[in-house]
């Protein structure tokens, strides 16, 4: 089989790398402490779950409307309006199997050779392989622990050419945690109205995963000017532990909308009408939950915090939302391990880690940068307290 040259654009997720070495290790018989996991492991709302159960007793599972079954979109309208004060017309909103599908369409139906994106790194793994199948390059702008992982307005004004199509942009950030003020996005909103051809693609999903009473608020909320070229992209994932029901949802111009339709008319087609049944509930459910899950999560955050950044060689700073420490393993690079190894990277040290002390963190290298590595805090409070001592025991075995 000749495959096509667009497979050669991306490379399988290191994340998913590393999840398969620990299912081998698992199958022989080891023990693994994960802290690799995206998804939070509360339970899905009983009033979601209730709703997908209803709907089967009526039996309407029939294939969905692309853009979503009119209760589907009327409750996204209705969650963009009550939680980031934007007003969406139902024809401006799409739903997709979730928000990685709907960044997916949005690229492709818009992207083509020649076009630029900017990416703020560290990013998701997932955000230039998108770019590079839909044809375009890829423009990093890194951010170092210095400057809390934050691009800063100079350097995205430094990172655009006529070539700009878009700003994909994710605040709390996967992999850093790092959470963007209103006056901050004010200040990167005043560079992009001095670039009218640049688009901004939101990545919202962490919207609700916030610590220390940080505030969220997203590009087109904070300056309404972009209203006309920012397409806001959430789903039920993170907020609502809705991570299976696949679904994700999007408010955006009107044309951008109607073309990633048509692009999810000849892929997935409609979104599952398990799934939205589940995503209305949530979305027009009660919202206490949601407080109530931030707060849980960062009780957990300073319990791993506090281990690593115990750790001999290790340093890192108190994420401010989503479910990661994006910790710095400089002080180990260099250093060799008991059998005799030099850690000369992130992932030697990561995989030191796993093969040593049977934790599982990924790379900082598969987020854009390096010597770091991303330890997810949603696991059990015990596995985060002995998971962080092995990670310091691990530490201290290096010479």
């Amino acid at each position: 089989m000749d495959f096509a040259p667009r497979m050669s654009r991306f490379k399988p997720s290191p994340s998913q790398i590393a999840t398969a070495r620990v299912r081998d290790l698992q199958a022989q018989g080891r023990d693994i402490i994960k802290l690799t996991a995206g998804e939070p492991d509360f339970p899905a709302p009983e009033h979601a779950k209730q709703a997908v159960m209803e709907l089967m007793e009526r039996n309407e599972i029939q294939y969905t409307p692309i853009n979503g079954t009119l209760a589907m979109r009327q409750a996204v309208q209705n969650k963009f309006k009550r939680d980031n004060g934007l007003d969406y017309d139902l024809d401006q909103i799409a739903v997709g199997s979730g928000s990685k599908q709907i960044l997916f369409n949005a690229l492709m139906a818009t992207v083509s050779s020649g076009d630029e994106v900017i990416i703020p790194g560290p990013y998701w793994a997932s955000y230039p392989d998108m770019v590079k199948l839909a044809g375009g390059t890829p423009i990093f702008v890194l951010a170092g622990q210095n400057e809390k992982f934050k691009m800063r307005p100079e350097e995205l004004e430094a990172a655009i050419t006529p070539q700009t199509k878009w700003l994909m942009f994710c605040s709390p950030s996967n992999p850093t945690g790092a959470t963007y003020s209103h006056d901050e996005l004010r200040a990167l909103a005043d560079v992009l109205l001095r670039h009218p051809h640049v688009h901004v693609l939101t990545d919202d999903v962490y919207e609700h995963l916030l610590f220390d009473d940080h505030e969220f608020a997203t590009l087109a909320q904070v300056e309404p000017k972009l209203y006309d070229r920012t397409v806001t992209a959430n789903s039920v994932s993170k907020a609502y532990s809705m991570t299976g029901f696949r679904c994700g949802y999007a408010g955006g111009p009107k044309d951008i909308i109607a073309k990633m339709s048509n692009m999810q008319s000849q892929s997935t087609a409609g979104v599952s009408a398990l799934g939205q049944a589940g995503a209305v509930a949530a979305l027009n459910g009660p919202q206490d939950l949601l407080k109530e899950r931030a707060a849980n999560l960062q009780r957990r955050r300073d319990m791993l915090f506090e281990k690593l950044n115990a750790a001999e060689g290790l340093s890192c700073d108190l994420p401010e939302g989503a479910m990661y420490i994006f910790c710095s393993c400089a002080g180990t690079i260099g250093r060799r391990t008991p059998d005799g190894k030099i850690i000369e990277n992130d992932t030697d040290f990561t995989m030191y880690l796993l093969d040593s002390v049977g934790v599982a963190v990924v790379q900082g290298e598969a987020y854009g940068l390096a010597p770091y590595f991303r330890a997810s805090f949603v696991a059990p409070e015990a596995d985060l307290i002995c998971g962080g001592d092995l990670i310091r025991q691990a530490c201290v075995a290096l010479t």
